[in-house]
């Protein structure tokens, strides 16, 4: 476990600062533009984000691919969710034949998706699904820990070599998306710990669970924290025992893009508590971190809040499989066609907004 310890801190030196100087020159050609300043609002910073992490003005999202960590919790035993741990199974297989719910989107969005079996349980393999699988699904939370702290590091190392290997092979923004039923019950628990919030703040209904199936799901997170003990200090410390595997290989994922500086589009709850972890391990890890929406689940906002990212979506979108993150890569690639199309106040022979103060009155 000492040699995985050591390349997580290796991994996470290797997040350098952004450049600062691109993001200026990104924020003067975006002010060139024949429009208000800063009109575009979030598509703008965004814009401006990516230059700084690019190290260049000429921001280039021409390569964007989705990964999809599928993994599935031993929690799922209590009663806190609709359906059972072979679904997630099911809608790998979906995923890599190209008819699961957020294909269509991303085949829309010219954006391939790779899903990555992580530990989905008895799951034998199928062609298109990438295999680094850590184990055979987790623990049962309000049982004991979800997973070994060597498995949590094996399942951050991963994620964070698949960022590396897509980045060397072009990919120029990664979207990373989730599948695993009861995923919803151990981003609660992660965020509970980390934020210091009591189980009723951050259990939300997920897929629809019903009254009863909520105060289930509250249950076995009171008693997932009482019995496990998680060390807020400690992120691995608490994605080994209240996370998930996809929980783990997401926050190995974001470090791994940050380190080779590639930007990374956010999806839903699991994904913004993976960035949590993340910017907890390595601040400097949330200058390659993009948010697409606000969950529907209850501490979504505080969680962005303490990442420093507000995401442009508000459209009470719970579907999961990085859809979010696909339909918020069509508004950036919309945004970037202005950023790139030279329709300066010049060119259209407007006079240039200037910014402005606010006039003294005696």
């Amino acid at each position: 476990m000492a040699k995985r310890e050591e390349q997580l801190k290796r991994l996470i030196a290797a997040v350098t600062p952004p450049d600062e100087t691109a993001r200026a020159r990104a924020k003067e050609q975006w002010d060139s533009l024949a429009k208000p300043l800063s009109s575009l609002g979030l598509l703008e910073d965004a814009v401006t984000k990516l230059a700084a992490l690019q190290e260049t003005s000429c921001v280039q999202v021409s390569s964007p691919r989705l990964a999809v960590f599928c993994a599935d919790n031993g929690v799922v035993a209590r009663g806190v969710t609709q359906c059972g741990s072979e679904v997630t199974a099911k809608v790998a297989v979906a995923l890599a034949e190209n008819r699961s719910s957020v294909s269509p989107l991303a085949a829309a969005a010219e954006c391939p998706v790779i899903p990555v079996d992580m530990g989905m349980l008895d799951f034998g393999g199928h062609p298109g699904v990438r295999n680094l699988r850590i184990r055979n699904g987790t623990g049962d939370i309000s049982c004991g820990p979800a997973m070994s702290r060597e498995e949590c590091l094996r399942a951050m190392l991963s994620g964070a070599e698949l960022a590396r290997e897509l980045t060397e092979k072009g990919t120029d923004l990664l979207l990373v998306g989730e599948m695993g039923i009861g995923n919803t019950t151990t981003a609660a628990a992660v965020t509970a710990v980390l934020l210091e919030l009591p189980p009723g703040q951050v259990v939300g209904r997920g897929a629809g669970l019903s009254d009863e199936g909520l105060e289930r799901k509250r249950e076995a997170l009171r008693r997932a924290l009482r019995l496990n003990c998680p060390d807020p200090r400690d992120p691995v410390d608490v994605l080994a025992k209240v996370g998930g595997l996809d929980l783990a290989a997401m926050c190995g994922a974001y470090l791994g893009a940050a380190a080779c500086r590639t930007g990374v589009l956010l999806d839903g709850i699991v994904g913004i508590v993976a960035a949590l972890c993340a910017c907890r391990l390595c601040p400097a890890a949330g200058k390659a971190l993009l948010a697409s929406h606000v969950s529907a689940e209850p501490a979504a906002p505080r969680i962005l809040e303490a990442v420093g990212l507000e995401a442009p979506l508000h459209a009470r979108l719970c579907l999961g499989e990085g859809s979010g993150a696909v339909l918020m890569l069509e508004l950036l690639k919309m945004a970037l066609g202005l950023y790139r199309s030279g329709q300066s106040f010049t060119r259209l022979g407007i006079e240039p907004y200037v910014p402005q103060t606010e006039e003294k009155t005696c």
